[in-house]
């Protein structure tokens, strides 16, 4: 009489699976890097210091609820901004760029004015506070 033979497939050894596991995740931890953003790059003064300047050398960047912006009272479109602000700082070598931004405005129509700001190589931007 031959005995018939049951195939036992094989096992897989799940004992050291959650050490696996445990060890990947620590591999992955250790090795990724998270990027931060890096937001709008700029030199703020130091607390309480405040300096008095002339109405003659500040010039007013308005921006409406709509995005729209008036630089010195006069509508101008944001992608000519820069090339404005140029223009009135060749005029002006001491002129302050007063930003002011309506509270119902889009933060990015925010940004893109610093950008174009910061293309006409203006270094002194004031932010004035919204109503």
């Amino acid at each position: 009489m031959a005995r018939e033979r049951r195939f036992k497939g094989g096992e897989i050894p799940t004992s050291s699976m959650a050490d696996i596991a445990f060890l990947l995740l620590i591999f992955f931890l250790v090795t990724t890097t998270i990027d931060m953003d890096k937001g709008l790059g700029m030199v703020l003064p130091a607390e309480g210091e405040e300096l008095e300047i002339n109405k003659k050398n500040i010039l007013n960047c308005l921006i409406n609820s709509s995005g729209k912006v008036l630089l010195g009272g006069e509508p101008v479109d944001i992608a000519n901004l820069s090339k404005k602000v140029r223009q009135k700082l060749a005029e002006n070598d001491k002129l302050v760029i007063s930003v002011k931004a309506h509270s119902a405005s889009g933060y990015q129509d925010y940004v893109k004015v610093i950008d174009q700001l910061k293309q006409a190589n203006a270094t002194r931007i004031s932010i004035a506070e919204s109503d």
